[in-house]
């Protein structure tokens, strides 16, 4: 990752002064042992324009984290006052949104930007149904690390590991599209109700589908949180509260419950949303718990910083200079796009694929860069879950 290339970008991003900061969490900053700046990484990036899809969402959905710790500081009646640390609580079914204001809209609502802990109607709180994990034994096998310190690069020469985080989204059928048409295959790490966008599960939406055919169509299907909040200690600098540890699994348990709702089995690698996923916090122990494979990256684009068909290029540009400072002989990329910007998904995707293949590169999922067998991939719920 370029960081003055990163930091120089925000700088020149303007205020942001909607209803809460912005909800698309399309940046992969660095936290923990391997942090490379404090600085809060979401400005600047704006939701795709509202689709029919968008809005048959139901956002007011009744079935909410009944275990919130926060459930006595509810205040009656404020409906549209300040909210957070200092103003206390919105009142029941309401969101403060990252903003400290409360309101029922999106703009108030979606995750990650919603303060949980302040607004019972948060996004983020949805408990999706169906049997839950939290009893699945999680056996750790293979010789991939699970938790700890994580993963930042692939092993096996001459793969490059083409990745996704966020979505599904609109344009996530799109990259579908352009990796069918040249028979590579790529990794998604996907939230299940970030963004606006509903629960990945919920029925009338199309997300279910999607996901569905990325793995008929032989993509590895891996999490990346519930709501995209951060997991660890940088939580502050995205503007979040730090998670209990009851608040962390529900992060990763809600999500497991969405995709095996979806495909019967959920996925035992994820990346950590803000790459947050420390010791300190407690986090990289309790993936260990959960046997995960926590994966960051050696190669970025920066396709969330440049989503407009002018600044594209400059992404184009990051790829054709770092290409070649390996040799497919005996070097290995382990890259991160977004699949929730429409540029990084029509535009910067093909640009991609056809310079690692032109370059000797075989595009292939995380899983196969590690050399780890495909049934090590997921988890099933196995007897006595409910």
């Amino acid at each position: 990752m370029k960081g003055s290339v990163f930091i120089a970008s925000l700088a020149a991003l303007p205020a942001f002064v909607s209803a809460h900061p912005n909800p698309v969490p399309g940046v992969p900053t660095l936290w923990g042992r391997r942090a490379v700046k404090n600085v809060d990484s979401r400005e600047g990036f704006k939701l795709h324009p509202q689709s029919s899809e968008k809005n048959a969402i139901d956002k007011r959905a009744a079935n909410t984290y009944a275990g919130s710790a926060q459930s006595e500081k509810r205040q009656s009646g404020n409906t549209d006052g300040q909210c957070g640390g200092e103003f206390g609580a919105c009142a029941d079914g309401y969101c403060c949104s990252g903003a400290g204001w409360c309101g029922n809209t999106e703009e108030y609502c979606a995750a990650p930007g919603c303060q949980f802990n302040w607004g019972s109607g948060c996004d983020t709180l949805v408990v999706p149904g169906g049997p839950k994990t939290s009893d699945v034994e999680r056996t750790h096998v293979g010789s991939i690390p699970y938790g700890g310190e994580g993963i930042y690069a692939c092993t096996v020469p001459g793969t490059f590991a083409l990745t996704f985080d966020d979505g599904p989204y609109h344009f996530t059928g799109d990259v579908l599209d352009i990796l069918d048409r040249y028979n590579v295959k790529a990794t998604f790490f996907m939230t299940g109700n970030s963004i606006s966008k509903g629960p990945i599960d919920q029925a009338g939406l199309p997300w279910a589908s999607i996901i569905q055919r990325m793995h008929s169509s032989g993509h590895q299907i891996a999490s990346h949180t519930w709501g995209h909040q951060a997991l660890g200690s940088g939580a502050a600098a995205q503007g979040q509260d730090p998670l209990t540890t009851e608040q962390r699994l529900a992060q990763m348990y809600n999500n497991e419950i969405a995709f095996n709702n979806i495909l019967g089995f959920f996925p035992t690698y994820m990346r950590p949303p803000y790459s947050d996923c420390d010791d300190a916090s407690g986090c990289a122990a309790t993936m260990s718990d959960l046997g995960y494979h926590v994966i960051y990256f050696d190669f970025d684009t920066e396709g969330y910083l440049h989503t407009t068909p002018e600044t594209i290029g400059e992404s184009k540009a990051i790829f054709d200079q770092q290409l070649p400072q390996r040799s497919p002989a005996d070097g290995a990329w382990l890259n991160i796009e977004h699949d929730i910007h429409e540029q990084v998904a029509h535009t910067l995707t093909e640009h991609i694929i056809k310079g690692a293949v032109e370059a000797g590169w075989k595009l292939v999922t995380v899983g196969e860069c590690l050399g780890d067998p495909q049934e090590n991939w997921y988890r099933t719920l196995g007897a006595g879950s409910t």
